[in-house]
């Protein structure tokens, strides 16, 4: 061990068996978790096959958790409360062969938020899929649900069918929200723009789990050097899952198209002087606090670079004019559809 060399092998070596074991670790826990959901799905089919056959009411569920309380003391999971989310959930999911397989996939507790706080069955099916993709925890599911990731990420505004290519498209549509909501920024309305940034700076931890939870924080303030020159991107994120930089311009007013001309700028140089070979196209988001959505819409028309726009607030409430621009279920099915296999 006294040669480089061989400080080097054995370093690897160890690299190589730590990543073993936590693979090990993950693998266990994801058989672990299967087999919770496996035995919560038929207590709860049980429930409502008895339910159904001789006609018990609520005292079943009442009586079942006190006789397996005693029979298991000290293993958690079988409070009333806990035994109708089973049978909920079995009922929720039995005949819905697509979700099936996914509920399967994330935590009891996730499946227990997603049941309590999302009553449609696409946001439920948006949420699962989320969680399972993104590996969110449960205070981020929550969070994510509270701040309408849902319908903000449905109403997005980029120019991803036509800028990205087809194995990471629809990943990158689900990345970026029409809206984030700063609600944990302490600034007045008359803010700007480097009060912005360093109250986002303060709160980094809030930030990147508003803005999805698997973002990296590369730094702020970013420099570029062109032929001499120096350009400063905002904040430079990295996304994990779509392996991919991630420029984010702050602006305090309105959308203006010249913001799309600088950062299709600010994403050709990252491309040829940071992004490393085996990354995808670096990606733009402007952040605004206001936007006209046909000047958006004509702004990103011809921009050969990903870029979306969209808009800050500092409380979480979704504008009630944007509601009824939702897609369509279909058209929601089909942004799934298109995902459900990464």
């Amino acid at each position: 061990m006294g040669k480089a060399s061989d400080v080097t092998n054995y370093k690897n070596l160890l690299q190589e068996v730590k990543e073993r074991i936590h693979k090990a670790q993950y693998d266990a826990l994801r058989a672990v978790n299967k087999e919770l959901i496996a035995l919560y799905w038929d207590i709860g089919s049980l429930i409502m096959a008895k339910q159904k056959k001789y006609g018990w009411g609520k005292s079943v569920v009442e009586n079942l958790a006190k006789d397996l309380q005693k029979e298991f003391p000290g293993m958690h999971g079988f409070s009333s409360r806990n035994i109708w989310y089973m049978r909920t959930f079995f009922t929720l999911y039995n005949k819905d062969t697509k979700l099936q397989p996914l509920v399967a996939e994330i935590g009891w507790t996730h499946n227990v938020v997603i049941m309590e706080r999302c009553k449609d069955p696409l946001e439920r099916e948006f949420y699962i899929r989320m969680t399972r993709k993104f590996g969110w925890t449960k205070n981020v599911l929550a969070l994510q649900i509270e701040n309408q990731s849902y319908e903000k990420t449905l109403l997005n505004q980029t120019n991803f069918n036509k800028a990205l290519p087809d194995k990471i498209r629809y990943q990158a549509k689900l990345a970026v929200k029409d809206e984030y909501a700063f609600d944990f920024l302490e600034l007045g309305e008359d803010h700007n723009e480097f009060e912005l940034e360093r109250g986002l700076l303060a709160k980094i931890n809030r930030f990147l789990v508003e803005m999805g939870g698997v973002f990296a924080f590369m730094g702020n303030q970013f420099r570029l050097e062109i032929e001499g020159n120096e350009f400063f991107i905002d904040i430079l994120l990295y996304h994990r899952h779509l392996k991919c930089l991630v420029a984010i311009e702050l602006k305090t007013g309105k959308f203006i198209p010249e913001y799309t001309g600088k950062m299709q700028f600010y994403l050709a140089a990252l491309d040829d002087l940071v992004k490393i070979r085996d990354e995808n196209p670096s990606i733009g988001i402007i952040l605004c606090q206001d936007k006209n959505r046909t000047i958006v819409e004509y702004a990103l028309r011809d921009m050969r670079r990903p870029i979306g726009v969209a808009t800050y607030r500092l409380t979480t409430k979704l504008p009630k004019d944007l509601k009824k621009e939702l897609p369509s279920p279909e058209q929601i099915s089909d942004l799934f559809r298109n995902t459900s296999t990464d």
